[in-house]
């Protein structure tokens, strides 16, 4: 049976699009949900053969779905103490750390990769277990801020060596390359003549000239099953540790030029760039007024993400060294139903995770994943940009997914065609990288890529049940947005 199914994963290699080349081992670190689902389409769409592979991961999940291809797996927990002796031995000039961990510091990982010639991508800035919600260090170092800046300081120490390319899944990675499209889109539909935007400073300029004043990260998961949330229980279409370690950090957005009201509980960092403000609240206690197509207006949570840091920082215009155009950038994501329930009795418990956790994946019975950008000041109107996936979409394209894991493994494919086509290009973000080649390696396993015109702005229908303190100059700002 084990040489069957390497037979027949010889043959399905074939008639797919190659996308790069791997002379040198991949090293997988976490095997989750993502890993899972990643597997048959890196085989299937770069040149590498399973005797390169290696799995390091901390539980036993994904095992079987390891000997199915024919992959080296080790069981494994990987610690501030043990990862150089742990994975150093099989890193090498050449080599490829695919990191999928949580609790595993993405820095360390980088730097050893950079000692050894490697080259790298996560789909998150990772601290070390328990960075998340030490709070012997102040809410502001808890924060994806502080993380990138780490990154970055790293980068401008470094200042080149293998490519390392940091935060590239869904979100972040493709809800950039979404931006960069947006913009081309609604430079093309107003009739806005345009040079070809090349770098941050042009991209920046574009996003002005549009008066985009704020961009959401706009995501609802409506997928669902018929073997319910249980007391107990935290339930996830992806992993559990993952989104419940960002539910947890500070609330964290891209502070834009046009506010002119401070929230409450907001706070600068007082260090790096100064793109972003936080909320001294949980991202998962922090809810926004949003909109995606085929659900139209919804209440998600302003979970802190790296992109809503990065493209603020990128779509960043100075005079002087004072800025004078920067939009406000958010994530706002709802769910899927049991992981909105998973979500309100974890802050019950006080935000001491539940004994059991359930990945829905194969027991899913219908739903879809709108995952795209919504960006709102044009007078056009909001638009919105991305991915519309059913999990009987997601289904057909790729085995071991569902729309949410398909969605992030297609922004890791195109990452790391993107690596290895630029291997010595340092510490990089998904706003420095190709928007178009992402979208053409991603394209064919996102489902139906739209983008939509609304009149919505987060001022419909406010008001009507109860009077609320609101500027309706100006329905753009973070304070029309916000609901404590």
């Amino acid at each position: 049976m084990f040489k069957e199914a390497q037979e027949n994963l010889s043959m399905e290699k074939t008639g797919y699009d190659k996308y790069g080349r791997l002379n040198g081992k991949l090293i997988i670190v976490g095997f989750g949900s993502i890993g899972q689902a990643l597997l048959r389409l890196l085989f299937q769409h770069l040149e590498i053969r399973p005797e390169q592979v290696r799995i390091i991961s901390a539980d036993e999940s994904g095992r079987d779905i390891a000997r199915q291809f024919g992959v080296e797996f080790m069981l494994h927990m990987l610690t501030e103490e043990n990862y150089p002796a742990a994975i150093g031995p099989w890193l090498n000039k050449g080599d490829f750390l695919l990191n999928l961990s949580v609790d595993v510091s993405s820095l360390a990982l980088i730097e050893l990769c950079w000692q050894r010639g490697s080259l790298y991508l996560d789909t998150c800035i990772e601290p070390w277990l328990g960075g998340y919600t030490d709070k012997s260090i102040s809410v502001s170092l808890r924060s994806n801020y502080a993380l990138r800046e780490k990154a970055l300081a790293f980068a401008r120490e470094k200042r080149g060596g293998p490519t390392a390319l940091v935060a590239h899944g869904a979100n972040p990675g493709l809800a950039s390359a979404f931006v960069k499209q947006a913009l081309l889109n609604m430079a093309a539909d107003t009739g806005l003549t345009i040079k070809r935007p090349v770098s941050p400073g042009d991209w920046a300029e574009l996003a002005s000239r549009l008066e985009i004043k704020t961009i959401h990260i706009a995501e609802r998961d409506t997928q669902t099953t018929n073997q319910r949330k249980r007391d107990d229980e935290f339930i996830n279409t992806w992993s559990v540790e993952g989104f419940v370690g960002e539910s947890l950090q500070p609330s964290e957005l891209g502070w834009g030029s046009h506010e002119r009201h401070w929230p409450r509980d907001g706070a600068r960092h007082g260090f790096g760039c100064d793109a972003a403000i936080y909320l001294n609240q949980p991202g998962a206690a922090t809810r926004v007024r949003s909109w995606v197509p085929l659900g139209g207006s919804y209440q998600g949570f302003l979970i802190t993400h790296s992109e809503s840091i990065s493209i603020a920082d990128h779509l960043t215009l100075k005079e002087n060294e004072k800025v004078i155009y920067r939009p406000t950038v958010h994530y706002a994501y709802l769910p899927c139903d049991d992981a909105v329930l998973s979500i309100h009795e974890l802050a019950g418990r006080n935000w001491r995770l539940q004994s059991n956790k359930r990945i829905l994946r194969d027991e899913i019975v219908d739903g879809v994943d709108e995952l795209g950008v919504l960006l709102m000041g044009n007078a056009k109107g909001a638009y919105w940009y991305g991915s519309r996936l059913s999990i009987q979409e997601a289904r057909r394209l790729m085995p071991h997914n569902n729309a949410t894991s398909l969605q992030v493994v297609a922004g890791v494919l195109a990452g790391m065609a993107w690596v290895l086509q630029n291997p010595d290009a340092g510490v990089v973000e998904p706003d420095d990288i190709d928007h178009e080649l992402t979208l053409k390696i991603a394209r064919p396993y996102l489902g139906e890529i739209l983008g939509v015109y609304t009149d919505w702005t987060p001022l419909c229908d406010r008001g009507w049940l109860f009077s609320e303190d609101v500027d309706r100059s100006d329905p753009w700002q973070f304070k029309n947005i916000r609901v404590s």
